[in-house]
């Protein structure tokens, strides 16, 4: 599986998880199918912030209903693992929507890509997406 993202992207939300350090940052996702082309930065509201994230509901919300007019398509979430592996923490995995969204973790290292899927017995697993700068 490729994804294409754009410079833009990287360089934004790289920028934006250095800002929060040494809390997670977090966002969405825009674009479509293989393609991110568009993020947005949004609020940390977990209770710890060092450790885990959770995207202000106010920020979901309101790109959804822009969706809907037909705005940027939401196509996936971003957060910065500050301290962390490039790799979905087990809190990532319980949170995971089985929606198919990409996901994107930005740390020191980099960033890497993942894709939600599930399996019969409801189980969460992510298949690395490989990423190609547009």
């Amino acid at each position: 599986m490729r994804l294409k993202i754009s410079r833009e992207v990287l360089a934004g939300i790289g920028t934006a998880a250095a800002t929060a350090y040494p809390e997670e940052a977090c966002g969405l996702l825009f674009g479509g199918e293989g393609l991110i082309d568009g993020w947005q930065e949004a609020r940390n509201v977990a209770k710890k912030r060092e450790m885990e994230f959770e995207i202000d509901p106010s920020s979901l919300f309101a790109a959804l209903r822009e969706e809907r007019r037909g705005g940027p398509n939401m196509i996936g979430y971003w957060h910065s693992h500050p301290n962390g592996r490039p790799s979905p923490s087990p809190l990532d995995c319980a949170a995971a929507a089985l929606d198919g969204k990409y996901w994107l973790i930005v740390t020191a290292e980099g960033v890497t890509a993942w894709r939600a899927v599930g399996n019969a017995a409801g189980e969460v697993a992510f298949a690395t997406v490989r990423l190609e700068s547009g």
